[in-house]
């Protein structure tokens, strides 16, 4: 060892510097194990309190109910009487106008949510009962004078007096909707004989095609965007028609793949054959195998109607190969065609797919990656979603004809953790049961009282089964956060939709006459915040409607203080089993007019 200086120092013996170093080793360990000693057992001690607090907190639950303060809230202004807050039209400027964007949902941040309630129209009445609602409803309650001026010609709707009248017509059926169902069952017998069951249909108008397939045993899902004017989705549900807020754009439909027994679409201005046939790829998604593509208007009969569509017949001519050759490169065949309409069929063999696999093919076949029923949020693929092979009933023409689906536990039961033929027999029973005891506590079940119904986190659609026979429709909700049971739903011949109770729910105000949940708060709370959602329920439950909150014991006293801000009037009772840590409250929404009065 050298100096800076460059000169040799002194070298110490080693001896006497290993005794020093192995002293200082030993200390040192014994220093630190010392202290980890202490941080170990005070960490463990930490964790021992954390865990025990938390296997304690059921118990503390069922003896110390959750206690929130009373609070009245305000009226929200009259502007505010048609508000959806994820399609709000006053925000569409904030996005983009490719591909209509602006229509999608985009839901406000937390900052922005409206706490305070949502205001009748001035005149508003109680909606005309089921089934004379779906020829008339009250002006008052949907006061449109837009959509009745522009589209009266076309036999849509018509304003008499104090009352909108839906004599059927369309802008594809000029001869009414029956005349063009019948025909249509002409060229699909299978509409006839319950093998066609669900539908789903795009840019419905004022659902007059879904309002009239109820009669003929067939469910139909009716689908339009939010607009300033026309209200479409806002019309059929106050007519008493299943339907929803939505549009095909850039993010998948919230259904699984795989659901709906027959798509249609009469005119709906959906460019089919735009930005790589991706919109056609959603409707193939989501249509069974060997289920229906209905199409009527621009291009079908383009010899014939060229002329009344401002193009000429070389366009329309084209714009048909277009369609065709798409279609027949997603394995759909033409399966019947007569005047405007023609129905194409999606291939039940999987063996079609296998020509997406060649690199140079469009649409390819989506990859592995690709999750089938991903619907939240999911954007829209450039791939066809190939239908699992391993389930072997899932086609139109493997699954019972309806009503005889409804009662079978579907193929795709076995995807669910825990689920079984069993487990769906099961479910089956509960609500059956559970049905006979909600009856006995609202009797209004099962009359004219409640025609729109939402169970709000159902699981098989047990509740929605079992009230078939009643003369209402259920609009089934599965959280995009439970397990994924819409499937199940699908299958058994009912119809549904993913949500996230944490924002709201893709309709107008005041479309359901009843709520169901069923430990919707015992699953959320953690996520979602108790009095938004019950906010979110009071928007979109009319006046007088009712709501069956089924809960823990630990959550019911500080949701009934949540709904008597909200003006509701609410009662505690037992449930069938009568035990202590989960009780039920029937609620009903009270009628009230905008004062102007702490207006927000």
């Amino acid at each position: 060892m050298k100096h800076k200086d460059g000169k040799p120092g002194s070298q110490p013996d080693k001896s006497s510097r290993v005794v020093p170093m192995s002293i200082m080793f030993v200390v040192l360990c014994g220093f630190s194990f010392y202290l980890g000693g202490i941080f170990c057992s005070e960490k463990e001690r930490f964790v021992t309190k954390e865990v025990e607090k938390a296997v304690q907190s059921p118990k503390e639950s069922s003896s110390s109910p959750l206690q929130i303060k009373s609070v009245a809230f305000p009226e929200c202004s009259r502007e505010y009487q048609d508000y959806t807050p994820c399609t709000d039209p006053r925000k569409w400027k904030k996005y983009g106008l490719h591909r209509l964007t602006f229509m999608e949902r985009h839901c406000p941040p937390v900052f922005e949510r409206k706490e305070c309630l949502i205001p009748p129209p001035d005149g508003y009445k109680p909606p005309i009962k089921w089934p004379k609602s779906r020829n008339e409803c009250w002006y008052r309650n949907v006061p449109y004078d837009w959509i009745n001026k522009q589209k009266s010609n076309q036999n849509w709707l018509r304003k008499e007096g104090e009352k909108f009248l839906f004599p059927g017509g369309g802008t594809m059926f000029p001869r009414g909707v029956g005349a063009y169902v019948d025909l249509m069952q002409d060229l699909i017998p299978e509409m006839l004989d319950g093998t066609v069951r669900t539908a789903i249909d795009t840019g419905c108008g004022v659902a007059s095609w879904g309002g009239d397939l109820l009669d003929r045993g067939i469910l139909t899902m009716s689908l339009a965007p939010r607009d300033n004017h026309e209200a479409q989705v806002q019309f059929a549900l106050e007519r008493g028609i299943p339907a929803i807020l939505g549009i095909i754009s850039t993010q998948r439909l919230p259904f699984p793949s795989n659901s709906f027994d027959m798509a249609h679409c009469s005119r709906c201005l959906i460019p089919w054959t735009e930005f790589g046939g991706i919109y056609l790829l959603e409707v193939h998604r989501i249509l069974r195998p060997g289920g229906f593509w209905v199409l009527s208007g621009p291009p079908v009969n383009y010899e014939n109607r060229w002329r009344g569509w401002n193009t000429t017949v070389e366009d329309q001519k084209s714009d048909y190969e277009k369609l065709t050759e798409l279609l027949t490169s997603m394995c759909f065949k033409l399966y019947n065609k007569k005047d405007d309409i023609a129905v194409w069929q999606k291939s039940s063999d999987n063996n079609c797919y296998q020509q997406l696999s060649s690199p140079d093919v469009y649409p390819p076949k989506c990859d592995d990656g690709t999750e089938p029923d991903a619907a939240w949020y999911t954007p829209l693929r450039p791939c066809v979603v190939v239908p699992e092979p391993k389930y072997k009933k899932l086609g139109l023409k493997s699954v019972p004809k309806w009503p005889e689906r409804l009662n079978v536990a579907p193929d795709r039961i076995s995807a669910i953790h825990g689920g079984s033929a069993s487990t769906f027999k099961h479910d089956d029973s509960k609500w059956k049961e559970r049905l006979k005891h909600y009856k006995k506590l609202l009797p209004a079940i099962g009359t004219d009282k409640i025609r729109n119904v939402m169970d709000m986190n159902t699981a098989y659609g047990g509740f929605a089964a079992s009230m078939v026979n009643d003369p209402l429709w259920v609009m089934n909700v599965v959280s995009s956060y439970a397990a994924n049971t819409l499937p199940v739903v699908f299958d058994r011949g009912l119809i549904g939709t993913y949500h996230d109770w944490c924002e709201a729910f893709s309709t107008y105000p005041r479309t359901y006459d009843l709520l169901h949940l069923d430990g919707l708060f015992t699953a959320e709370s953690h996520r979602c915040d108790m009095k938004y959602v019950l906010l979110e329920m009071d928007r979109i439950l009319r006046p007088n409607g009712y709501a069956i909150i089924r809960e823990s014991s630990y959550f019911v006293d500080a949701v009934a203080t949540i709904a008597k801000g909200m003006r509701w009037g609410c009662r505690k009772e037992e449930t069938e089993y009568g035990i202590e840590k989960e009780k039920i409250l029937i609620c009903q929404k009270k009628i009230w007019y905008s004062s102007n009065q702490n207006s927000r």
